[in-house]
């Protein structure tokens, strides 16, 4: 566990590939520390239609959920190799945003059918 879901502007398939994003973000959620490498999950959503502010700007937005019962310097931690990462991919004019949330762990449920 963690989940890691990407939401990007569809614009910016041109100068980067969803394996090449899923894979900066499950490096960068690798290098916090925090997780084994087969327990992340990663994917990725392109959007078509968005507006960032009154305009179309390009962006990538990772929300990542994990177990409650992190620290929040452990969660700071995570979210900052996962953000620098992304920055060192070298895309200009682009909002990167990395958000880190809990799941309660009396409320998740898991089957591996």
């Amino acid at each position: 566990m963690p989940h890691c879901i990407i939401e990007y502007s569809d614009t910016l398939r041109s100068q980067l590939s969803p394996l090449t994003l899923m894979q900066t973000v499950y490096n960068g959620a690798l290098t916090s520390g925090l997780f084994e490498g087969p327990d992340i999950k990663t994917r990725a959503l392109a959007y078509e239609d968005f507006l960032t502010g009154a305009d179309p700007a390009p962006f990538i937005h990772v929300t990542i959920r994990i177990l409650s019962g992190r620290t929040d310097e452990q969660k700071q931690r995570l979210s900052s190799t996962v953000q620098k990462g992304l920055t060192e991919m070298g895309l200009t004019g682009i909002s990167i945003t990395v958000e880190v949330v809990d799941i309660h762990s009396s409320s998740y449920g898991k089957i591996l059918a």
